[in-house]
């Protein structure tokens, strides 16, 4: 007969202690899938319209001015939906938001390949937009929570899935096109594969609701508000590169027009490749370290852009700037997440507000500004920008947080 605690050969005992152990550890696991497809499912779907915006327009028969005022309503329907979701997040947990953002994503896109007209155009991109916000704001603070309840880094990798994601969305309809699949064809199958994602991530979610309820909107203040500047700063550099890099690389006449999307295509690379490895490396420096040395990083490889004689020097200094940026907003979410002076809610919704406000108007800035000092100086705006990383990290990461320190 078996004696509590020990095994037998007639009949293996555990421990109730390791029965706990063995349930938290299998619930963590299918959490941190879950937690990895709704990021998938995040860049898979926004991406999945970058391929289609050149059909929208022969569609509408719009110029090149009011084409940009319709696409800005993607950005304001995020803007809008974030402060709401984060709020529904509290209330009922993430899990609903995620599915309604998801689902969301998946019913517009085809809608998407076939308005014809800038009003309808424009209503389903807000509609995308606020389906887009509501999801990004809910899966980051379920990452936030599960991180918490992991007691490791874990954002940086989630981030990474979002790009792995936007590179398979924007893949996918680009070879389907290819093929002479009409749009609406391949959005339709695009969503599906996006509705499999939200699906089969739902039963894997635990519920994160929030113990007490949250008012729909609060003013980011204290360290929040210096965390949202340097969101608002990294996703504006981010923009402002995504539009603006391969002019400058023209301009500079380091690179021919043909090759010149070059840059940011080392851009994402070293962005995607640094969040791969970075929760390892947070693990083992601490916040504090990676998002001052991330900001360094990041400001030299700009300045390297901006004095490179030669087109490798050039690109090299993009590289960097991927490899410098790549953690910074992953640990700003983190931080965001377990700071004190105001719901992690809002606090969460304040970041990514303030992150699609910088990169909605990260390259209308630098459009303005190149057009009154020249495309040169107007990137070293930027880097006096990126400055403020290493210069407010002390300040945002001085709470105590989980992993401020490295370990060894």
């Amino acid at each position: 007969m078996g004696v509590a605690g020990i095994a037998t050969a007639d009949m293996p005992v555990i421990h109730a202690g390791r029965k706990e152990f063995v349930s938290k550890i299998v619930d963590q696991s299918r959490a941190k899938l879950a937690t990895r497809l709704a990021f998938v499912a995040a860049g898979f779907g926004v991406a999945c319209w970058a391929p289609l915006v050149p059909y929208a327009k022969a569609r509408c028969q719009v110029d090149d001015g009011t084409m940009g005022l319709i696409l800005l309503l993607l950005g304001v329907g995020s803007i809008v939906a974030m402060p709401l979701a984060a709020n529904l997040c509290g209330r009922f947990s993430s899990r609903p938001v995620v599915f309604v953002g998801g689902t969301g994503l998946a019913i517009v896109l085809p809608l998407l390949s076939v308005a014809s007209s800038p009003v309808t155009l424009g209503a389903a991109l807000f509609v995308f937009g606020a389906s887009l916000g509501s999801l990004d704001v809910a899966m980051n603070l379920y990452a936030v929570d599960l991180e918490r309840a992991s007691e490791k880094p874990l954002m940086s990798s989630f981030h990474a899935l979002f790009s792995i994601g936007s590179f398979l969305g924007s893949g996918s309809v680009t070879a389907l096109l290819s093929r002479r699949f009409a749009p609406s064809v391949s959005t339709t199958l695009c969503s599906t594969v996006l509705i499999a994602l939200v699906l089969f991530a739902m039963p894997r979610m635990f519920e994160n609701r929030e113990a007490q309820s949250q008012p729909m909107f609060a003013v980011p203040k204290g360290v929040v508000l210096s965390i949202a500047l340097l969101a608002a700063v990294s996703f504006l550099v981010e923009g402002a590169l995504l539009d603006w890099s391969a002019l400058l690389l023209v301009a500079e006449r380091l690179l021919s027009p043909a090759r010149a999307g070059l840059g940011y295509m080392l851009f994402s690379i070293a962005m995607t490749f640094g969040r791969l490895i970075g929760d390892r490396i947070v693990a083992r420096f601490g916040n504090f370290t990676v998002l001052t040395c991330g900001g360094l990083t990041a400001l030299l490889g700009l300045c390297m852009l901006l004095l490179a004689p030669v087109a490798p020097v050039a690109l090299g200094g993009i590289l960097l700037v991927g490899l410098g940026a790549a953690n910074i907003v992953p640990i700003l979410f983190r931080l965001a997440g377990t700071q004190h002076a105001m719901p992690k809610g809002l606090a969460v919704a304040a970041l990514t507000t303030a992150g699609y406000g910088g990169m909605l108007i990260g390259p209308a800035v630098i459009g303005f500004l190149s057009k009154e000092i020249g495309l040169h100086n107007a990137f070293w705006f930027l880097a006096a920008l990126l400055i403020s990383v290493p210069a407010l990290s002390r300040h945002v990461t001085s709470e105590g947080l989980p992993h401020q320190t490295g370990t060894t």
